[in-house]
């Protein structure tokens, strides 16, 4: 098995729609950094598990200086960007997400 981790830094706004209340209900902003941990049986024609700018590309291009909200079609919690980035790239099995120090969610698929 072949492994590889791409780590990125956004920044992006978002503001949460909870059932009690927080300052995080506000439009508020973030230095996220987002990894992405990738495998494969075999590597693909070019020898990569994947390419790591096709997941700058994917990801970083796409959410970068953006309101989540905007963007992304579910309430952009830490734990829902984590799932919602895996389920983009086919080779991810997992995915970490910080939102700032000490807030970390993390998102990985059941081993198949």
């Amino acid at each position: 098995m072949y492994y590889i981790k791409k780590s990125f830094e956004i920044s992006a706004s978002h503001q949460l729609t909870l059932s009690y209340e927080s300052k995080c209900e506000h439009l508020h902003g973030h230095n996220w950094i987002i990894t992405i941990h990738c495998r494969a049986k075999e590597l693909n024609e070019n020898g990569m598990v994947v390419d790591f700018t096709h997941l700058k590309r994917q990801i970083a291009e796409r959410l970068d200086h953006s309101n989540l909200n905007e963007v992304l079609p579910f309430n952009p919690t830490a734990e829902n960007i984590a799932r919602w980035v895996c389920d983009q790239i086919p080779q991810a099995y997992r995915v970490d997400v910080v939102e700032s120090n000490n807030n970390e969610a993390s998102y990985e698929k059941d081993a198949d």
